[in-house]
């Protein structure tokens, strides 16, 4: 790589992946996401768009609320830290530019429908032959081979498929997904422990690989002990709202402002919450032990939800951990984004755009004690680190920039 002035800007940066170089091809989310996480960690993390951009950068562009200077929220967050170049795939000479590309990258991510990578020719098979070193990743709905792996799929599809609406809910009759897009950012955390294995390998065989991430696998790997629980006991979980199937009381409740959530797995914590709350029926012997709470759960819910009704959050939160009872208050996103842990762990942080100006938005939860430095670079506007990436990565000269850009190659 050439840098003007001999001096390379990543050398300086404390970051963990800063030696890593990827070429992202993702749309959407579920590869964004991926990709973000990586960038965030140092990769250098080249965003290769379509000439008419990506997918998501008209995602909310356009709504007053939701935007910052035509950037909507999906792509100023998705794309920190992230240079963009624009190059038709479907030109032999762009393809021909990618290649180039290939052969000074470790990583191509996307997250492209099944057989669209082997049809633009960019699929590991071909990739291999321009660099044995690249590690393809490719985050689809249902995997790369199987009997229904060519169907779409978005978040929530995942979700239906892989179970996990079945538990989620207040009853089985309305099954309800995850508020948080799930099936999407499952499938882009488990894209980045698949890439970061499979550079770990390489460095032991000196080949590259291609990483399969299926986000319908991921809702299933989710399932975990409850998968587990299913096979012994051959019945199905149904929902059961914010409740346990083991602990009482262990359960949302209502106070005078809010909500708070109590967590009682031991009889010591149970003992403890009769000393906050002052409830005449909690004093029965047999509810000292989980089987008595557990027949009487109705009981102890409708008691709870009374008592704790009377006074705020913020009260009954101190009350309960000053007895050192798992609780917390069910925040909205304004209180958890306000939090003091969450400010003081850097979890909020600003996203800027190209022009200077700022939003917040969420950090890099992934904190290492030697190499953590945090920074973010705004997401890029469309091909605006062409030039740069041609010019230094690939030896392009301005003639044959502009013949590229005549062919309509590249932007």
């Amino acid at each position: 790589m050439v840098f003007f002035g001999n001096v390379n800007p990543r050398q300086s940066m404390n970051k963990s992946l800063k030696d890593v170089r990827i070429l992202d091809l993702t749309h959407m989310l579920s590869g964004p996401y991926g990709a973000m996480i990586l960038a965030d960690l140092g990769a250098e993390t080249i965003k290769v768009e379509p000439l008419a951009g990506e997918g998501t950068r008209k995602l909310l562009a356009n709504d007053p609320n939701n935007s910052l200077e035509g950037m909507g929220a999906y792509y100023i967050t998705l794309n920190r830290n992230k240079k963009s170049t624009a190059i038709d795939l479907k030109s032999e000479a762009g393809l021909a530019v990618f290649y180039d590309l290939v052969k000074q990258a470790d990583v191509v991510i996307s997250n492209f429908g099944a057989g669209v990578p082997e049809r633009l020719k960019i699929d590991y098979a071909s990739l291999k032959e321009v660099n044995p070193r690249i590690i393809t990743c490719v985050v689809s709905g249902f995997g790369s081979d199987g009997p229904n792996h060519k169907r779409p799929a978005f978040d929530q599809v995942a979700q239906a498929t892989g179970g996990g609406m079945s538990i989620t809910g207040l009853d089985a009759d309305q099954p309800v997904r995850a508020g948080i897009p799930i099936g999407d950012l499952g499938g882009g955390m488990f894209a980045v422990m698949g890439i970061l294995a499979a550079l770990h390998e390489r460095d032991r065989s000196g080949e590259g690989q291609h990483v399969d991430i299926s986000m319908l696998d991921c809702q299933i790997s989710l399932l975990n002990y409850m998968a587990t629980m299913h096979f012994l006991s051959g019945e199905n979980p149904y929902p059961i709202g914010n409740s346990h199937f083991v602990h009482v009381p262990y359960d949302t409740f209502r106070c005078s402002d809010g909500f708070i959530v109590i967590a009682v797995i031991t009889d010591n914590f149970w003992a403890n919450l009769k000393t906050v709350v002052d409830i005449p029926e909690f004093d029965d012997p047999e509810l000292d032990g989980q089987p008595g709470r557990w027949a009487a759960r109705e009981l102890i819910s409708a008691k709870l939800n009374e008592a704790l009704s009377s006074n705020t959050t913020a009260h009954w939160i101190a009350e309960l951990e000053e007895k050192r009872i798992p609780c917390a208050p069910v925040n909205n996103f304004s209180q958890a984004l306000n939090d003091e842990q969450v400010q003081h762990r850097n979890m909020v942080i600003d996203l800027k755009h190209p022009s200077g100006k700022t939003t917040k938005g969420p950090g890099n939860p992934i904190k290492l004690s030697r190499t953590g430095e945090e920074s973010f670079s705004p997401a890029p506007e469309l091909a605006e680190h062409s030039s740069e990436v041609f010019a230094e990565l690939l030896g392009y000269n301005e003639a044959k920039l502009n013949e590229l850009r005549e062919k309509g190659a590249i932007l």
